[in-house]
């Protein structure tokens, strides 16, 4: 297989047709084995991704793509949030190693979709996958699309725009998950960071009903809350809103996982808690803060653990960041890419900012998931 790097490049002009026009030049030149191409589109650009697809397949002859819209998109380290916005990268691939699938809308549709899960008659190992936030059923397809990767894993990002929520798949998508599935041939190696520290032990749900929080650790659940935030925010549970979070943590993890999940109402009478998570009774829940301190050093502690684990440079990359990190937490002028650059060097990424990011076979909230192709 080839060390070659890909091909990238990226631009925050105005017009889509000047942006596309400054992604190819910086394409060139386009390497003939070229087979695979990944697209991001910030949300402005949104309506025109079918001329924009058309018109990079068009002139660098890559008939094969990938990628979303965002309300950001981002490169080797640089953003591009909630302005105009495109990043390209063009791939070498082995040929039979990968296989484009979509538009999977639900569970029955998914064998068929995939291709019996299989890239040149061979099992597929891993998939990179983009989803639409408005089919509820795109976190399910997700876990089962993982289950029948040979690695177990999936990486992606659920699509974040203010207008059409597209995706692209050979074409341009919309209402389920799509992707592309990659044979054992494509060596990758895929990293999560959190962007929110914990502020009190985890806590044992001993009484739920759907999403809401009856009791923890046998105590009304609202109570244990103010407890852990401490008496001024309790006062005011509005002030905890996009700042305090309750994260499940995962079963059978090594690492201190956990998901993310919004707080998003209570009852002062009933002292219940409601999350954006349905909860099950003998799960544990731990309250958590947005941190910039913590997420920057969780970030270089992700990055620190791939550069011990890389012996060259990536080929190329992709990095699906949440929303609510970028600027918002790690300060303005692509804080955030340029930590990548700095530990690992300059390399081809290419992502966007989503609106829930797919690591393993689980939807996370407020993290960043880097994958590298080797």
């Amino acid at each position: 297989m080839s060390n070659t790097p890909f091909r990238f490049a990226h631009s925050g002009l105005g017009q889509w047709m000047e942006a596309a026009e400054a992604c190819l030049r910086g394409l060139q030149p386009v390497p003939a084995a070229a087979n695979l191409g990944f697209v991001y589109v910030t949300d402005l650009y949104a309506n025109r991704l079918p001329e924009i697809l058309d018109y990079l397949g068009g002139h660098s002859g890559v008939a094969h793509w990938v990628g979303s819209v965002g309300i950001g998109v981002c490169a080797t380290a640089q953003e591009y949030l909630d302005e105009s916005g495109m990043a390209v990268m063009l791939g070498e691939f082995p040929a039979d190693s990968f296989r484009v699938f979509g538009n999977v809308t639900e569970l029955a549709q998914l064998s068929e979709q995939a291709g019996g899960f299989e890239v040149g008659e061979r099992p597929a190992h891993y998939a990179l996958v983009h989803g639409d936030a408005r089919n509820a059923e795109v976190p399910d397809l997700a876990a089962a699309l993982a289950a029948r990767m040979q690695s177990g894993f999936v990486t992606g990002g659920i699509t974040s725009s203010r207008f059409q929520s597209y995706q692209v798949a050979d074409s341009v998508v919309h209402g389920g998950l799509s992707g592309v599935m990659f044979g054992e041939q494509v060596p990758v190696m895929t990293r999560l960071t959190q962007g929110v520290t914990p502020i009190a032990a985890p806590h044992l749900v001993t009484a739920s009903q759907e999403n809401i929080l009856v009791s923890l650790d046998g105590r009304p659940a609202l109570d244990v809350l103010n407890e852990d935030i401490g008496e001024i925010l309790a006062r005011d549970l509005s002030r905890a809103a996009g700042y305090i979070f309750a994260a499940l943590t995962v079963s059978g993890s090594d690492t201190g996982d956990y998901l993310v999940r919004n707080l998003i109402g209570a009852d002062t009478n009933e002292r219940l808690v409601a999350i954006s998570e349905v909860v099950p009774v003998q799960g544990e829940v731990v309250f958590c803060r947005r941190d910039a301190g913590a997420a920057r050093e969780d970030m270089l502690r992700m990055l620190g653990n791939i550069k011990q684990a890389i012996t060259a440079p990536p080929r190329g990359a992709v990095y699906y960041s949440c929303l609510g990190r970028g600027a918002g937490l790690f300060g303005a002028d692509s804080v955030e890419l340029k930590l990548i650059r700095e530990v690992l060097g300059e390399f081809p990424l290419v992502g966007f900012f989503a609106n829930g990011e797919i690591s393993h076979d689980r939807l996370y909230g407020y993290t960043g998931v880097l994958t590298l192709f080797l």
